[in-house]
């Protein structure tokens, strides 16, 4: 079977991770147990995560001229990423500030840095996201941006998944281009005023969608009439930071093969479980065999 292709586009950050027994309230000072420096940010992490699914993947976004470029590209390409596109912007890269409690909750600040930068896409750009099986955008880099790159891909007849995360205003016509969404349930009540009571919700957007509910699963749903719970793979977990991007890439890796959507939902789960077993973010995402072991068909 040929390879997917898949192309991602969106942020890259650099992951600074904290454990600790709790999360700290405003003001308090509390002692970590682990500390890890990673390549993160969700358009890098979907990127590697799609490349370790199986697909051939490239990455459009932008990094920094600083220290933190020179890693976050570097690491991201070693991952098998198609990098030949990614932005070298003067100034500092995005960095993210991570803490993990003992149970795998996280809080995360996010400071944009050379994400914000990533502006008015080229036509040798938009040239790769037409000649793509799927693309794959969030809402960590300009909105504008986003809606471009979808409307163009959706012109091509490439399939648009928009992992609408974080929740932000967004115009209508980056909505009508996208084939999939996948949020979780805040995300869909900013969308829609409603969360896991009604995830139909969210076809007044979009005609399919992935209501994500991490350790209870997600809904699947389209305007076809389908409405499908896709429980959780149980595991012990240590880390949820990466686990959405594990499911989004699979998702979009599983539905360009040619899966059946449902089916390709559970693949994902899988993903999403695969991936909460260990630290980090980029770290954690799992390979191929990884997913494939958890994987269970229905």
């Amino acid at each position: 079977m040929p390879q997917t292709r898949v192309v991602v586009v969106g942020s890259a950050n650099m992951d600074l991770v904290a454990m600790a027994p709790a999360l700290p309230r405003p003001g308090q000072t509390m002692l970590g147990t682990d500390f890890v420096m990673v390549p993160g940010g969700k358009g890098a992490n979907q990127a590697v995560a799609a490349a370790r699914a199986g697909a051939s993947c490239a990455f459009l976004g932008a990094i920094g001229s600083d220290a933190f470029g020179v890693t976050l590209k570097a690491r991201i390409t070693a991952a098998g990423v198609d990098t030949g596109q990614l932005r070298v912007v003067y100034g500092a890269s995005g960095v993210a500030l991570v803490m993990v409690n003992a149970q795998g909750e996280n809080a995360i600040v996010v400071t944009p840095g050379a994400n914000e930068a990533l502006t008015g896409l080229t036509e040798e750009e938009l040239t790769t996201v037409r000649a793509a099986d799927v693309l794959v955008a969030q809402l960590e880099i300009p909105v504008q941006t986003v809606t471009d790159v979808a409307v163009a891909a959706h012109a091509a007849g490439t399939r648009v998944i928009l992992n609408a995360a974080p929740a932000r205003d967004v115009p209508p016509e980056l909505f009508g281009a996208v084939d999939m969404l996948v949020v979780n349930e805040g995300e869909a009540q900013a969308f829609t005023g409603r969360g896991r009571e009604d995830p139909r919700a969210l076809l007044d957007l979009v005609p399919r969608a992935v209501l994500t509910l991490g350790g209870e699963g997600a809904w699947y749903v389209d305007r076809e009439g389908t409405e499908v719970h896709v429980p959780a793979v149980r595991v012990d977990v240590v880390d949820s930071t990466a686990a959405g991007d594990a499911f989004t890439a699979a998702l979009a890796v599983a539905w360009g093969e040619g899966r059946d959507v449902v089916d390709a939902v559970r693949w994902a789960a899988a993903a999403g479980a695969a991936c909460v077993r260990r630290l980090g973010a980029s770290v954690a995402l799992p390979r191929r065999a990884e997913i494939d072991e958890l994987y269970a068909p229905a």
